[in-house]
């Protein structure tokens, strides 16, 4: 993987004027939702359903839908003319994922959106009819979700959060940015085929960089803060922070932990980097959100999901804070920070 060229040191002020934008457009689309009854007579309104595994406050998720209802506009979809949304915020919660689902695949819409494996799995159990887009799968073939990335050859298709291989590219950064490390911690959910598969793919890596790596199972708060206390006794260590539901839900808590125990950490999102953690490389979530609003508008215009491959990400991002690089005493080699896509100081 090549990283894109520096374009400019983006302090948190760009970003957050982007996000700001968005999250402005979700407050807009929420007032207009119910406002159905305006639609044109000569042009039917299509159903959009979305679930997704976050509480309807979370921030960061609201950004991710409001990218996704913006491309949908774009493409020429108006809520209250020819588009209608009902939005399930299911929480983390597995019993609400499932209850959620039910009740969405009971109104049985055009289309359905879902967010990661959890959301996406249970929604296919819930229906085998109804056209799904996934926005940001890690495994789906794993998972039991399609057949094939190339022929889904069901009712899903979708757009892949980052590949495997992105794992030994984590090993190698945090190596880079934090020289003395040589135990790390991979923090994963195992519930999911992607949890494992992560795993195995930075532990594949480690011995050509002299690295011990081991498994941190996440589950309830509790248990990872005394994993990552026990970790933490010995020195030398890091953390890699595998995608996952948990992973979002446990985010601030992670953070916190690994600047607690000095712990040089790397992420797969540009979010955990913003919200204080070290460094993180992968793919831009709202550019997936972005990308699933297309396969939506290709199935409401008459396309099936069994036909549009699942594609991968072309797209990643690394962002270095060089905040908690000078917390945790580390220099960043100029080299890597040549390659970042947005250093925040």
């Amino acid at each position: 993987m090549v990283f894109e060229p520096l374009r400019c040191r983006r302090l948190a002020l760009g970003e957050a004027m982007r996000r700001r934008e968005f999250i402005t457009l979700l407050g807009g689309a929420a007032v207009a939702w119910p406002v159905a009854a305006r639609a044109q007579q000569d042009e039917r309104v299509r159903r959009i359903g979305v679930i997704l595994p976050a509480a309807a406050d979370d921030a960061e998720v609201q950004i991710w839908l409001a990218a996704f209802l913006q491309a949908l506009a774009q493409l020429g979809w108006t809520i209250g003319r020819n588009m209608r949304v009902d939005i399930h915020w299911a929480t983390p919660s597995a019993a609400k994922i499932r209850q959620h689902a039910a009740e969405l695949a009971a109104k049985a819409p055009d289309v359905i959106l879902t967010g990661g494996t959890s959301t996406a799995a249970t929604m296919l159990q819930a229906t085998r009819t109804v056209p799904i887009v996934f926005s940001t799968v890690v495994d789906p073939v794993g998972s039991g979700l399609i057949d094939s990335l190339a022929r889904p050859d069901g009712n899903a298709t979708g757009f892949l959060l980052f590949e495997y291989s992105l794992g030994g590219k984590w090993l190698e950064l945090l190596k880079q940015i934090a020289p003395t490390v040589t135990r790390v911690a991979v923090l994963r959910d195992t519930s999911t085929a992607s949890g494992t598969g992560q795993f195995g793919t930075i532990q594949a890596v480690a011995p050509s960089l002299k690295v011990d790596v081991l498994p941190v199972n996440m589950g309830e708060a509790a248990d990872l803060e005394r994993a990552i206390a026990t970790f933490a006794r010995s020195p030398n260590g890091g953390l890699i922070l595998a995608g996952s539901g948990l992973a979002i839900l446990h985010r601030d808590l992670i953070i916190a932990l690994a600047a607690r125990h000095k712990l040089p950490a790397i992420y797969y999102e540009r979010f955990y980097a913003a919200a204080g953690g070290l460094v993180s490389y992968g793919s831009d979530r709202i550019e997936l959100y972005r990308l699933a609003a297309g396969y939506v508008d290709r199935i409401l215009r008459g396309e099936k999901p069994a036909d549009l491959p699942v594609q991968a990400p072309t797209k990643f991002e690394l962002v270095i804070n060089l905040k908690t690089a000078k917390a945790l005493g580390l220099t960043v080699p100029p080299s890597l920070l040549a390659s970042a896509n947005e250093v925040i100081e």
